[in-house]
Parts: structure tokens; sequence; C-alpha cells
């Protein structure tokens, strides 16, 4: 059986071919963000000294898991609507807006400012996203940014706990 694209009744989006583009380049940045992030926050986690290493090592093991979480919705979202996403580390590089770290001689507590600083900047992309989404009324994309901006702002005050404290 052979599926023909043209006039068919299986519709991979209710988009257009330009709102689907303009989507789906906000949700790859996102989901380099998301990835650099994660690799930033387990390398953190692997690497993590000092009195407080037990809760610290912990904390970032949590963080990292929900941000590994996200990028398969990430990736589905895009798919979904009839989008690409990424294929390779990269593609990761080459859309990435957060900075990877590769520090060797790096604090407890910069590692968790460098992760509250990301995670607030992820949270602005995020909102930006939010905003392209909302405009093109794609309801789906919005409601699951919405969480993962919620997610990104429970990080951010818990660092921002341990680094004002």
């Amino acid at each position: 059986m052979e599926l023909v694209a043209e006039n068919s009744a299986l519709q991979v989006s209710v988009f257009s071919s330009e709102v689907v583009l303009e989507i789906e380049g906000q949700l790859r940045q996102l989901l380099a963000d998301v990835f650099t992030l994660y690799l930033k926050t387990k390398n953190f986690h692997w690497h993590m000294k000092g009195r407080h290493f037990r809760d610290f090592h912990l904390l970032l093991d949590e963080q990292a898991d929900q941000l590994f979480d996200i990028t398969d919705e990430i990736a589905e979202r895009a798919r979904k609507i009839g989008g690409t996403t990424l294929r390779s580390i990269g593609d990761i590089a080459r859309h990435q807006r957060l900075r990877d770290s590769d520090c060797a001689t790096i604090t407890a507590e910069q590692m968790l400012e460098e992760l509250w600083s990301d995670n607030s900047r992820l949270t602005k992309f995020m909102r930006v996203a939010h905003e392209v989404c909302s405009r093109h009324n794609d309801v789906a994309t919005t409601s699951l940014i919405e969480g993962w901006i919620d997610q990104a702002e429970r990080r951010s005050w818990f660092l921002t706990e341990i680094v004002r404290g």
C-alpha cells in the first residue's frame, strides 16, 4: 500500500510549513540547550567536592534526571507537528545557546551559581518559545513549555537558596 502525501487525508500537521519551521526551530534550540544543561549538570554532579558533597551530589543527579526526561518530550513534539529535530552532538553544538563547562578547577559554589544562571537563561528561552507557539495557537506545545518553565524555575529556586544560604 502506497501512501500519497498530496491531497491525502493523512495530514502530518495542522500547521503551515512556515509555522512548523518556526516552532521546530524554537524546539531545536531548546533541545540543544537542555542537552547542554543536562551534561553540565551531570559533569558537576560527577565532580562535586566539599562539605556538602552528598546533598549537592544528590540534588544535581535529581536535576539532571529531570532535564533528561524532557529531552524526549521536546524532540517528539517537534516530530508530532511535522518537523525534525536534532540528529547529533554536532547538531547540538550548532544550536546551543548555553555554554559548556570544561573547567577542571571549579568550586562547588561556582558550579551551583553557573547552574543557576543557566537554568535562569533556559527559562527565558522557554518563554520566548512559548510566545512563538502561543502566537500560532499551538496549545499542546505551549502547555508542555509551561510545565518545563515550572521545572526550570524550581531548579533555579533550589540553587538560589543554596548559594544565598
